[in-house]
């Protein structure tokens, strides 16, 4: 039924992994199964149409809603992670992220590894910094705090700059904590996922390279990306991270991050590691033999969900991204206005520093948290409740991201509050 098939020679990198040439499947002979009748090998598309059964909506920061075309990627038959339409469809996902995080450097590099967002807290701290580095953490919420204390794993000297609940730190007590200290690198979290607040990635970075223009800029994007305006190479960024099950929009399992030139020299020139699979001395020549169009192997990739991330980015660049950020303002300013007019209040001290891709309310006054979440469950909708130490049990936080954001499912939850809430009066 097969035909041996001869693979062009295996070519060996300067890091000793192999990278291998697409092979031709010209010669294989399709298995008449029901399963593999699925799959056009032709193209990489699915060739039957899925349809998801009605579920409660999941409204929360992520895991969010997913198309159904990026559902129905997930079903992809099993294909060889170095099979010539594997080889195809990564190459088009880094190319994709390319848009996505506004990047055309040459020398930046973007990577997709089997993980959640916060291996990309791993991957930044044990391969951008050395132990006693010190490195300055914006914190405004749960997410950067947790950051630090990732980086204090790996052996970095951090420093916490702390906002006020639901605000941003100021630019001045950046400004004059960098002419106190000097910092190896800076992190960022662009979106805090816990208080719905959004830094000024854009305002910092201007700051931080005037300031000190040497240390490496490390940006969590993981509940911004795709929402939230990013330019990974005009406001100098050295490092982005986010995750697939937010705003990208496919299956919580893929870690995504860029680096830049300057990260990537730091990286690779790092005499002592301190990491094996988050090392980024291994995965570099990894994407950039994919894309390049090169099967490369360093650990398998996670096939299925990458083709389904293949999908969701095809659907997010169906327009133009800045498009995309718009229509996500549009609808969060509106769920925001008609949360107020509801009588509630908002976490973020000014809508100036609130996110477009989740919102953080305060419980009213004389009702129960749990009973709201549980009569919005009972109508349909799965929000989340409030993480930050401070708050706990004060506040829920509804995501309104990606393909929710496209399909009106914002406008229904909407509705489904004010029933909920003047049944609980």
């Amino acid at each position: 039924m097969f035909k041996t098939l001869t693979t062009s020679k295996v070519i060996i990198n300067k890091f000793n992994y192999k990278l291998i040439k697409p092979i031709s499947l010209t010669n294989f002979k399709s298995i008449s199964t029901t399963t593999t009748n699925l799959f056009n090998t032709n193209n990489n598309k699915m060739s039957f149409q899925y349809k998801q059964p009605e579920h409660k909506l999941t409204l929360i920061p992520g895991p969010i809603e997913f198309s159904d075309d990026v559902l129905a990627s997930m079903a992809t038959p099993s294909q060889a992670h170095t099979s010539p339409e594997f080889i195809s469809t990564f190459q088009s996902v880094l190319k994709s992220l390319r848009k996505v995080f506004k990047s055309t450097d040459t020398n930046t590099q973007g990577y997709v590894l089997s993980g959640s967002g916060t291996l990309g807290w791993d991957v930044a701290s044990s391969n951008l910094l050395n132990p006693d580095e010190k490195v300055l953490v914006l914190s405004t919420g749960f997410f950067s705090d947790s950051f630090a204390e990732c980086l204090k794993v790996y052996g970095a000297d951090v420093d916490v700059l702390t906002a006020e609940v639901g605000d941003v730190v100021p630019l001045d007590k950046i400004e004059q904590q960098l002419q106190k200290e000097k910092y190896s690198a800076i992190t960022i979290t662009h979106v805090d996922t816990s208080t719905s607040v959004v830094s000024d990635v854009e305002a910092i970075s201007k700051v931080v390279k005037k300031v000190s223009p040497d240390i490496l800029i490390i940006v969590d994007g993981v509940c911004s990306i795709a929402v939230e305006d990013l330019e990974f190479d005009k406001w100098g960024i050295d490092f982005a991270l986010t995750a697939s099950q937010k705003a990208i929009g496919v299956p919580a399992g893929l870690s995504i991050f860029y680096a830049s030139e300057r990260a990537l020299a730091k990286a690779l020139n790092k005499e002592k590691e301190s990491t094996f699979f988050a090392s980024l001395k291994r995965w570099t020549p990894i994407m950039k033999a994919y894309e390049s169009g090169n099967g490369a192997y360093f650990a398998t990739p996670a096939v299925q969900t990458i083709t389904a991330l293949k999908t969701s980015l095809d659907e997010i660049l169906s327009q133009p991204i800045d498009e995309r950020f718009a229509k996500h303002a549009q609808v969060s300013d509106k769920f925001k206005s008609n949360v107020e007019k509801l009588g509630l209040k908002i976490l973020p001290v000014d809508h100036k520093v609130a996110a477009h891709g989740l919102t953080a309310v305060y419980f009213p006054d004389g009702i129960n948290g749990p009973d709201l979440l549980k009569k919005l469950s009972e109508k349909g909708f799965v929000v989340a409740g409030g993480i930050h130490k401070k708050l706990v049990g004060k506040y829920f936080r509804v995501g309104h991201m990606g393909y929710s954001v496209y399909a009106g499912h914002v406008d229904k939850l909407t509705k489904a509050l004010e029933e909920s809430l003047n049944e609980l009066k």
